[in-house]
């Protein structure tokens, strides 16, 4: 199984959708499930495509993702 390259921290997500925008491998969406707060919570599909950017966190209004850089 492969390691996740990006992680949502989904309690905190708005689901503001910038880091859907700005993805440039349109691999971040949003999600059905709610969070606790009410909010659908945005997830990356097909972790194996994500170039480790960043993007997504940049722009990312309230710091809930990580990018971790795949090993070499």
């Amino acid at each position: 199984m492969m390691e996740k390259r990006v992680v949502f921290d989904e309690a905190l997500c708005k689901g503001c959708k910038l880091c859907i925008e700005f993805c440039p491998v349109n691999i971040v969406v949003l999600g059905e499930e709610l969070n606790e707060k009410g909010y659908r919570t945005t997830n990356v599909i097909e972790q194996d495509k994500c170039t480790s950017c960043r993007a997504c966190a940049i722009v990312c209004p309230d710091n809930v993702i990580t990018v971790y850089r795949p090993k070499k």
